[in-house]
Parts: C-alpha cells; structure tokens; sequence
C-alpha cells in the first residue's frame, strides 16, 4: 500500500504544481523505479516508445485530421443547416438543432473538444442574436459535443482499447444506443428549458428549402455510413476506417464542397499534427507509469482493499463511478484512461464485470468530467470561443448535466443497455 500511496502522492503532487500531465507520469514511473531499486534509463526509453508504437493508435491522428477537415471544410455547417431548416421553427429551435447536430457530428469525428468548437462557433452567434439565455445556451452546446466520444468513431474508446487491450470495435458498438439516449436527455431537459424561458422560434421553412439542405449535406451524412458500415461489416478495421475518414473528408472538402483552401488544408495538417504529438506523448508516459505500476503489483494490492465489494457487481460498479466522477473534476479524460484504466479494470474482472460494458462505463464516466468544474475541458472550450463567463457557463450546463446522472445511474442499474447490442451487433 506504501507504493501506492508513493505513486499518487508523486503524480497528483507534480500535477498541483503545474507540471504538465504527460511529465507528472514519467516522474512517477521513475519515483516507482527507485522505490522499487529498478532505476534504468534503457528501460525507461523502451517503454515510452513503445507506448506509442501501435498499430490501433494510427486511429488517432487521422480520426483528428477528420475532425479538422470536417470543420474547415463544411462538413459541419451543412449537418448544422440541414438541421436547422427541420426543427428550428421550434420555439427553442436552436437548441434541437444543437442537439440533433451533437449526434450526427458524433458520428464522424469522436472528439469531444472538436465537436464543441464546431457547435459553438456556428449556433452560439445565432442564439445571442435570437435573446437566447447565455447560460442555458453554453451549457447545451457543452452538453451536446461530450456525445461525441460516445458515438463511434471515438478517441476515447481507441486510447481505452490500446490501453487495456480490449476490442475497440467492441467498445463501438457500445456506444451506439447509449449516445441516442444522450441525445434524448439532452431533448427533454432543453424542452424544459424552452418551455420555463418562453425561447423564441425562426421562421419555418419551406418543403424546397428542406429538400435542398438534404442535398447539400447528403455528402457529409454520408460520411457515417462509410465509417460504421465499413467496420461492422468487416470492411476495414478501425483504424483503417479513420484513413478512410480523413481522406473522404478532404475530397469531399476540397473538390465537391471547394471550401478548402491549400493554405487552410495546411493549416488544418498543424493543427492535427499539434493534437495528435500531444496525445501520443501522454500514451508514452502513461505506458511508463503502467508497466512499474504492474511490476509494483498494484492491481492485486488494490484488489485486495476492494475485496469486500467484489462478490456484489453494482456495489463495486457505484464505487467505480462515484470514484471516477470525483477524479473526473480535476483531470481531463485521456490522462484518467490511461491512469486508472489499466488498474481498475483487472478489479471489474475479478468481480465479474462484463470488459466492454466496464469500458463503456469508464468512458463514459469520464466523459461527464469534461463539463464538471474546476477543470471541465469542453466549458473552457465553449466560454473561449463564445466570450461567456466560466460561472454563468457552469450555471447552464446544470439541468444537463443532472439528466446525464440520471442516465448514469439507469446504466448501472441496467447493463443490458450496453451489453445486448454488442452481442446483437458485435
């Protein structure tokens, strides 16, 4: 327990003091390396490099480059369009069009914060223009883009699947149902607002217009299709299918659409390239962290204190998430993956948790930490790009985030959820 204790005394220590995440895992690789009389720099090298020499982690920098192309390309305007000519006569209008765009935005992308810029950027503007309340406003939009890594494609799922050697298409599958019911949520507490705030309602539009926004974004919906029908039908794996997603989207960007520019394309390559050096860095660390924390024997000492709550799955799976939850308040999703995953899964197993419903859970879970303060990665995202006050964009994502609890807890109560569409579907 002492190792433990040195471990996380080391990791959140470096991290309180400013110490970026990825070197906070190093530095608790190396303190395990001497507590443990094991200090080797060869060693040390081998295993950060193997941390990223993956074949599955390819998935990652080019579902980002997607992400991006989508963005500069138009992709994402046309889904929002095609989404506001339906169902922005509303009273409340934008924000089902912010929801409904959340999920088929999910359904490309797989990347909360790409989601959420995208959102923001467009509808934010429209709902300050319409007197839509700010604060309810930012909080959907936040609300809405953590869909993104619930619906495949998602990053998440990848890191989670590398990380624990689960099968990501597997963890896939599992995310579907989930997310349309994180879209219906999100639809019954915005109705509530809408109703309570008396929102206003744009003008509705005509069967043409209708049918020309179905014409211009028949090539981004199409964009799905590809991916989640490739890979459930055994086309290509899903990390080919995030090749097959950049690719589409900058043809489809550049030479159907012509929104994309050669500066812009360039620009977009930086960007992806910048994210991606980011993520791969921390995946090194964290193998470093992963391998002393197996050669420590964590896992089984922790076991051991969980042993009491093992014998009752639902018990261990509450503490599970309420843990998860509570660490989901000060760090971002991927470092908790990569942190906690490789632990607590060999708990699950011993307790006889189904591996992609415990995946799907710890994701999840850890999805809701992004719009949770202090941190809360997507509210920064969502006041920086709109100009609006942290405390009024917390105030907003509220009533949300109570209706993704309440999901939570019917999750856990029900596994069924989660697991029979895998067995249907897998």
């Amino acid at each position: 327990m002492e190792i433990t204790l040195l471990f996380l005394a080391v990791l959140f220590g470096s991290m309180s003091i400013g110490i970026p995440i990825a070197i906070a895992l190093l530095v608790s690789g190396v303190a395990l390396m001497w507590q443990l009389d094991f200090f080797n720099t060869q060693l040390l090298a081998q295993n950060l490099q193997a941390g990223f020499d993956s074949f599955p982690l390819l998935a990652v920098p080019f579902f980002v480059l997607a992400g991006e192309l989508m963005n500069a390309g138009g992709l994402s305007q046309r889904i929002i369009d095609m989404a506001r000519t339906f169902v922005g006569h509303i009273p409340g209008g934008l924000g089902y069009v912010t929801i409904f765009a959340s999920v088929l935005l999910a359904s490309m992308s797989g990347s909360a914060i790409a989601d959420t810029a995208a959102l923001a950027t467009i509808l934010l503007p429209m709902m300050r223009q319409q007197n839509y309340p700010l604060d309810y406003s930012s909080g959907l939009l936040a609300s809405g883009g953590i869909i993104g890594p619930i619906i495949p494609p998602s990053l998440p799922f990848i890191i989670y699947g590398v990380t624990t050697n689960t099968s990501i298409s597997k963890l896939f599958i599992s995310g579907v149902v989930p997310g349309i019911l994180m879209g219906g949520a999100l639809l019954i507490a915005w109705r509530l607002v809408a109703r309570r705030r008396n929102l206003p309602a744009a003008q509705r539009t005509t069967p043409a217009q209708r049918r020309k926004a179905i014409a211009d974004s028949t090539w981004a919906i199409f964009m799905p299709v590809i991916i989640l029908g490739g890979i459930r039908f055994g086309v290509f794996t899903p990390t080919e299918a995030a090749v097959v997603a950049a690719v589409y989207a900058f043809l489809v960007s550049r030479f159907i659409y012509k929104a994309l520019s050669w500066k812009a394309a360039y620009e977009v390559l930086v960007t992806s390239s910048i994210t991606t050096a980011v993520v791969m860095f921390l995946c090194g660390a964290a193998t470093v962290a992963a391998y002393m924390i197996t050669l420590a024997d964590l896992p089984n000492q922790l076991a051991a204190l969980f042993q009491p709550i093992l014998a009752h799955p639902k018990l261990f799976m509450t503490c599970m998430v309420i843990f998860l939850l509570l660490v989901g308040t000060s760090m971002d999703l991927t470092p908790i993956i990569l942190i906690f995953a490789p632990v607590c899964l060999p708990l699950a197993l011993k307790a006889h948790i189904d591996p992609i419903y415990f995946g799907f859970m710890f994701v999840f879970t850890g999805c809701l930490g992004l719009i949770t303060p202090p941190v809360g990665t997507v509210l920064n995202v969502v006041g920086g790009v709109g100009g609006v006050r942290m405390e009024a964009v917390v105030k907003g994502v509220a009533p949300f985030l109570l209706v993704y609890v309440l999901l939570l807890v019917l999750l856990v109560a029900f596994p069924q959820i989660v697991t029979a569409p895998v067995r249907w579907l897998g």
